[in-house]
């Protein structure tokens, strides 16, 4: 069994390709010769059936960008990490957050790293509610 770290990196190149090639993103698992990790197939599937309410929930908290707008890899990832924050509940915030963060730095642009971590942030803080911080 993967890491969740490579799930979400498999989940990440198999919604990239639905998208890419106009597909859904369960015609393309179910095109795979090996189906995916579990958690994997649980990301794509998850992206797949709440994809409007994902959506609308990048719209309404992404500042100045519009879904369609964004770079292709970081709407994949925004999608797979709210997904995450608002159907995953018993996730950590912070490595659901961190994963995307980390995945858009290696697989997207410069400034994706940013991007990802605020609108993922802001789309926590509405999910699960703003983290109370820690006294000194």
């Amino acid at each position: 069994m993967a890491t969740r770290r490579a799930a979400r990196e498999r989940a990440l190149g198999l919604c990239y390709e639905a998208e890419a090639r106009g597909s859904a993103p369960t015609a393309v698992l179910d095109e795979q010769p090996v189906p995916p990790d579990p958690y994997a197939l649980k990301l794509v599937r998850g992206v797949a059936a709440h994809r409007e309410e994902i959506d609308a929930l990048l719209s309404r908290y992404s500042e100045h960008w519009s879904v369609p707008r964004m770079p292709a890899v970081d709407r994949a990832l925004l999608r797979i990490g709210t997904y995450e924050l608002g159907w995953e509940p018993d996730l950590p915030r912070a490595v659901v957050i961190n994963e995307a963060v980390e995945l858009a730095q290696e697989y997207s642009t410069k400034d994706s790293g940013r991007f990802v971590n605020a609108l993922l942030s802001r789309i926590a803080d509405h999910l699960r509610g703003t983290p109370t911080e820690v006294p000194a």
